[in-house]
């Protein structure tokens, strides 16, 4: 993937990550796309780590944004569990 489809692909993840988590996540546009790129970068490493698949085939492969998404999710959460947010219900 070239780098405005990881741009692009860490902005949804990313906003994506911020709608499922509880609470308030960090920062803006960017903070959000940079959490969503590095998302996908840990998805891709743990789904070929566990499962032994390349998990960031294409931008429009469905196991890139899931990938991607649960990635973010992950990282979204380390975040708040190291900063010690607590989400506001």
């Amino acid at each position: 993937m070239g780098i405005i489809a990881w741009i692009i692909l860490g902005l949804i993840a990313g906003a994506i990550a911020k709608k499922v988590m509880p609470g308030d996540g960090p920062g803006g546009i960017i903070v959000t796309i940079l959490l969503g790129i590095a998302g996908a970068l840990l998805g891709g490493f743990l789904g070929s780590a566990l499962f032994g698949v390349d998990a960031v085939d294409g931008f429009f492969e469905i196991s890139t944004w899931v990938a991607a998404i649960i990635g973010a999710v992950i990282l979204l959460f380390l975040y708040q569990l190291l900063t010690g947010r607590r989400s506001r219900v």
